[in-house]
């Protein structure tokens, strides 16, 4: 459900068969089989979804799949030269964008000589087709529904792009069966058939509020359509509205709504202070993507009577790592989780479990169904997906604490990752952008504390002597750069920034200089 948009699965099915088609036709498909590749390579050819959330997402990943394509996620925040980036890593041979990002396309695609397909879903802004591209709907209504081919495999792509914690965007590659069973089968289904029995079952109507850019949404979509879901799309998918969120639970009878951290949550119980809504629909109240405090868990369940909250915990190299559930009556905390299976905490030097109890932090991984690796990076690939004794985990960087129960305590990554309202920026990547400013003589970037973000981007800017410049200004040429979420909430000026002999910044000196000047120390 989308707007005015009510699409049955019959229908979805017939769309996303068009859409397949469109892109065979356009010499889309794979074109080498997962045994004859390495862990970091692609047989398949990839189709960049640049969209707001609404049925045309959902519909590329499926037409996608069904064409022996992969998908991939775009930030739809970027700006032009980290689009670049993003489609040449990825190898981008067809585009489905909003109208909306027709202008920013038309300055770069000239660079982008890889793709030969760009599909334009119509929107409200108005913009024109560009020359050459397709309207999304034309196309579909010209192509055929015909089934997919028989040679669909389990070792299909699926591939979710992440800024993860070297900062520039890498590209996960999963098998398809092994994302379902990592993070797209709650029900715990293990066959066709038994998906397909569940389906019959009462259905979860579902709200994942979120960008679908991002997997935890998508992982949201999937699991309601295992178990013969409906997935409802706000009206204003553009940008954070409380009310429309509100609204729309209110109107179509949500059952579950997923959000990320504070950071939606905050905005969403203000909101709730301010207008009522029948909401007796609603049962459960998903976050994902950055952290949900104990407080704001306090208020969810304080102003839903009956609702319980699912915490969940996970990441793109890994999967759903483990949950927490609270509700009404117990106690919420920040950080506990009861870790899923095949989840572990692996000791620091990689030399084998940590002991569940002990204070001895180590590394959150997972073994089993985890990814193949990153798109075309042998090295990163390597790294994050050791091998110990003699199984291969993903350990995508978070520090944890094993506790007596079996479950475990999340400490936070071990890098200068920042995660702010559920995005990760990369620190160095905003000093660089800050750089470009000519007063800047040396700037470090790190997270701060935030109640509403999680972490907030927090600078420390030292200018060359004589100069200053305002910290709007230092934001406007930063922008020409970086996205606008990466951008710094927070400034600390200083006479001088201390770095390591190496040359390298002291990070923990700078977070504390930062805490004590902003008065959190």
């Amino acid at each position: 459900m989308f707007r005015d948009r009510r699409l049955s699965w019959a229908e979805v099915r017939d769309r996303s068969r068009r859409l397949a088609d469109v892109l065979r036709r356009h010499g889309l498909g794979c074109h080498a089989e997962r045994s004859t590749l390495a862990n970091w390579e692609s047989g398949q050819d990839h189709v960049a979804l640049y969209l707001y959330n609404g049925n045309e997402y959902l519909e590329g990943m499926l037409g996608a799949c069904k064409a022996r394509a992969a998908s991939f996620n775009v930030n739809y925040r970027y700006v032009d030269e980290e689009l670049i980036y993003l489609f040449e890593n990825a190898d981008a041979r067809a585009v489905i964008y909003h109208a909306a990002f027709a202008p920013t396309l038309d300055r770069i695609r000239s660079k982008l000589s890889g793709v030969a397909l760009w599909l334009q879903v119509a929107d409200d802004s108005g913009n024109p087709t560009l020359p050459g591209a397709l309207d999304y709907e034309t196309a579909l209504a010209e192509a055929e529904p015909a089934p997919p081919a028989d040679d669909l495999s389990p070792d299909d792509l699926y591939i979710l792009y992440t800024g993860g914690t070297t900062g520039m965007p890498k590209g996960v590659l999963w098998r398809q069966e092994d994302i379902y069973f990592a993070a797209m089968a709650a029900s715990g289904s293990r066959s066709l058939a038994e998906i397909l029995e569940r389906a019959k079952g009462p259905g979860i109507r579902s709200l994942p509020a979120p960008p679908f850019m991002h997997g935890a949404a998508q992982w949201v979509v999937f699991n309601m359509w295992h178990v013969g879901g409906t997935v409802v799309v706000q009206s204003e998918p553009r940008h954070l509205d409380p009310h429309d969120i509100w609204s729309t639970i209110e109107r179509e009878k949500v059952n579950a709504v997923t959000v990320v951290g504070d950071a939606y949550t905050r905005p969403l119980l203000d909101q709730l202070a301010r207008k009522s809504y029948d909401l007796s629909s609603l049962t459960l109240f998903t976050s994902g993507g950055a952290i949900l405090t104990a407080a704001a868990k306090d208020e969810v369940l304080a102003r839903l009577p009956g609702v319980r909250i699912l915490d969940a915990l996970g990441s793109s190299e890994s999967g759903a790592q483990a949950t927490q559930i609270s509700s009404a009556g117990g106690k919420a905390s920040t950080g506990d989780f009861a870790m899923s299976p095949d989840n572990v905490v692996l000791k620091e030097d990689l030399s084998g479990l940590v002991e569940a109890g002990s204070d001895e932090s180590g590394w959150l991984a997972r073994s089993g169904h985890v990814p193949l690796g990153y798109f075309k990076d042998e090295e990163k690939t390597r790294r994050t997906f050791p091998v110990v004794d003699g199984v291969r985990y993903a350990v995508p960087g978070d520090r944890a604490l094993a506790t007596p129960d079996g479950g475990m305590r999340l400490l936070g990554r071990d890098s200068v990752t920042i995660n702010t309202g559920g995005e990760k920026v990369f620190a160095e990547e905003v000093e660089h952008a800050l750089k470009h400013h000519p007063a800047v003589y040396d700037a470090v970037v790190v997270g701060t504390p935030s109640e509403r973000w999680g972490q907030q981007v927090t600078a420390l800017v030292c200018f060359r002597e004589g100069q200053r410049a305002s910290e709007d200004a230092l934001r406007s040429v930063a922008r020409e750069h970086i996205a606008a979420y990466k951008l710094p909430k927070v400034f600390v000026f200083l006479d001088e920034i201390l770095r390591a002999p190496s040359g390298k910044a002291d990070y923990r000196w700078a977070r504390e200089t930062a805490l004590e000047r902003l008065g959190a120390g």
